[in-house]
């Protein structure tokens, strides 16, 4: 049985609330999932879908939970063979250049990596939603036959 990793980055915790719900999602369609916060390589390796679920900080900085982690991926280099993976940045389009870039440095990262994406990113704004599990639940919810 196959298991995705849900990778999340957050500060405040509405990246953890959005993965928590897509977390039970994917449970609701048999789809066998564990949320990282604190993830390591080994963890990242164990996996067999992906999705990445991270708020940006600072100038579209990884938040500090997944810094190392994304180091340890980029020294390693653990390549994915085309398996699944999905990215939901969460961010604020008023900071312009940097709107989403945590989302998109892991999006780049997972390419280089030779993941698949399933489809293109996701950009929740908080300029324009209270509710981001909202949007990704409806993201992910045609994606999940594509993690099972």
């Amino acid at each position: 049985m196959s298991k995705v990793g849900i990778f999340v980055g957050s500060v405040y915790g509405n990246a953890q609330h959005v993965a928590e719900q897509v977390q039970e999602l994917l449970n609701g369609k048999q789809v066998v999932s564990e949320i990282y916060d604190d993830p390591s390589v080994d963890d990242f390796k164990r996996c067999d879908g992906y999705i990445f679920i991270s708020s940006t900080t600072g100038q579209g900085d990884i938040p500090p939970n997944l810094e190392f982690f994304v180091s340890d991926l980029k020294d390693m280099f653990p390549l994915m063979d085309q398996k699944p993976f999905a990215v939901i940045g969460l961010g604020d389009s008023s900071y312009c250049d940097s709107y989403c870039g945590a989302g998109e440095q892991l999006h780049e990262l997972l390419l280089e990596l030779q993941g698949k994406p399933v489809a293109d990113m996701l950009k929740i704004d908080a300029c324009e939603t209270l509710e981001p599990e909202k949007e990704a639940l409806a993201y992910i919810e045609p994606l999940a036959d594509e993690f099972a």
